[in-house]
């Protein structure tokens, strides 16, 4: 399992969607690849609520139950580079790591960052932009809390805005490009990384592209099955068709408790 772009400690964290998901979703070996804690915004103010605390907890359970678990540092949670190689509650700290599926496959397994231009050339810009990036997911949040009051499930408008913006398209382009470009220059199979916020699995010049989304928009995770094939899980659709069949099993009730009742009145 892969997951990224958590950003613990931050309002629009989807902890609440990724400990449901965590309950019906397990496996040997987890992967947090990067993000997990925001850094850059606890550091301007603490923001942890028990959901916050108990994602980190149950990621400790899963440890304690046998899952192997890396901890991918990225840019969020830069500071935890100072613990390269360290344990934490039995989860190890990486800069990066290989990953062998079922096939043997091998990919690199990186945050994305260090592949970021604005990232490595201009920092004071990345963090502009993470200030233009929260203001529109506290419009997102406005959003998505007007859908639930009219009936509707979470959809992201933040993540449909950006994609509708040329240069943000292109960014994502150049980065998944030089991912590949590097994944295929150690010559490996291809790359699983987080960063840009947008799942995706696609070839580029036969190199598997693999990004396991964010927990802050898409609410995705990355999955390898036990045949060693690949898919991307979006526990908000997955959610809401369990939610809709859960109605629907319940209206069926419904009707043969009336039907029980009319025969028994009869």
């Amino acid at each position: 399992m892969f997951l990224s772009d958590i950003h613990l400690g931050t309002k629009g964290c989807k902890a609440e969607y990724l400990l449901e998901f965590l309950k019906y979703h397990d496996a040997d070996t987890i992967y947090l690849v990067g993000d997990i804690v925001d850094g850059w915004r606890l550091q301007k103010g603490w923001y942890w609520p028990q959901a916050h605390n108990d994602v980190v907890q149950k990621m400790l359970r899963k440890v304690r139950k046998g899952a192997t678990m890396y901890y991918v540092t990225g840019n969020h949670d830069e500071f935890l580079r100072d613990y390269l190689g360290s344990h934490l509650g039995g989860i190890e700290v990486v800069n990066e790591v290989i990953h062998e599926d079922a096939n043997g496959k091998k990919y690199l397994v990186v945050h994305g960052d260090a592949y970021d231009g604005v990232i490595l050339n201009a920092k004071w810009l990345a963090r502009l932009g993470d200030w233009a990036y929260e203001t529109a997911l506290k419009l997102n949040n406005l959003y998505n809390f007007c859908r639930r009051k009219l009936g509707f499930g979470y959809w992201s408008l933040s993540a449909y805005l950006k994609l509708k913006v040329k240069n943000a398209v292109k960014f994502m382009t150049d980065f998944e490009d030089i991912l590949a470009q590097e994944a295929r220059k150690r010559e490996l199979d291809g790359v699983i990384c987080g960063h840009i916020h947008h799942a995706q699995i696609k070839m580029i010049d036969e190199v598997v592209y693999m990004n396991d989304g964010d927990w802050v928009e898409s609410c995705t995770a990355l999955v390898e099955n036990i045949d060693g094939t690949f898919e991307i899980i979006n526990w908000a659709e997955e959610r809401k068709a369990m939610l809709n069949l859960d109605k629907d099993i319940k209206k069926s009730k419904n009707k043969e408790e009336e039907k029980d009742m009319e025969t028994l009145v009869a």
